[in-house]
């Protein structure tokens, strides 16, 4: 029997997900957590073979961080992140810290179990969204060299706005409030002397 725990902060997703494992020969849902703080002192003592773990966790701890305090402590525990956030950063960072799964809420529920029983047989089941995704990744041309004038999070925010994402896109990706956002980008204007995102572009990253 494979032992299944879920930490989902959405009371319906969560009661879903275990009906599904529950109803699934041969899977358990052996705990349900509403938060990552709920779920580290149970899990660090009474591990499971799979977690399933949703990113964007109510409290103070995210999901990802949450994975990566429970892996130190129980290394043999399985981590399947399964969330709606398709977004490339959030997934290295997942799998970095040691989650070896990332799949979507989406996906069917035999699919699912699926999931569950090919993670714990030593597979790293992914969405096929995600897959493409991750090799997209290895594809794509190397980033350009930091600016010397902004510190790290501020470079980092000007690669995100040259990418086309927008202030809440930034935001929840970084897990800031918007007005950091905004207090960050201005101080990115003051620094490089520029008055709009266009000026700031062009001038990180100069063509020819």
């Amino acid at each position: 029997m494979i032992q299944v725990a879920i930490v989902e902060d959405l009371e319906e997703i969560r009661k879903g997900l275990s009906m599904i494992i529950n109803g699934a020969e041969g899977v358990e849902c052996k705990h349900t957590f509403s938060t990552a703080e709920s779920a580290i002192p149970v899990l660090s003592m009474q591990p499971v073979d799979v977690v399933l773990m949703d990113i964007n966790l109510s409290g103070e701890m995210n999901g990802i961080e949450c994975v990566m305090k429970l892996k130190q402590l129980q290394p043999s525990m399985q981590f399947m992140m399964c969330t709606v956030y398709e977004d490339g950063d959030l997934i290295f960072n997942a799998l970095r810290v040691g989650a070896t799964g990332y799949v979507l809420k989406t996906m069917e529920p035999a699919r699912l179990i699926d999931a569950i029983r090919e993670i714990y047989g030593g597979g790293s089941p992914m969405s096929a969204q995600i897959a493409r995704k991750v090799i997209s990744s290895f594809q794509q041309p190397l980033v350009h060299e930091p600016n010397q004038l902004l510190s790290k999070r501020e470079n980092e925010l000007l690669e995100l706005l040259a990418r086309g994402y927008r202030y809440k896109e930034i935001a929840d990706k970084l897990f800031l409030s918007i007005e950091t956002i905004r207090t960050h980008i201005r101080n990115i204007y003051r620094k490089l002397e520029v008055q709009s995102r266009t000026e700031a572009l062009n001038k990180a990253f100069p063509k020819g």
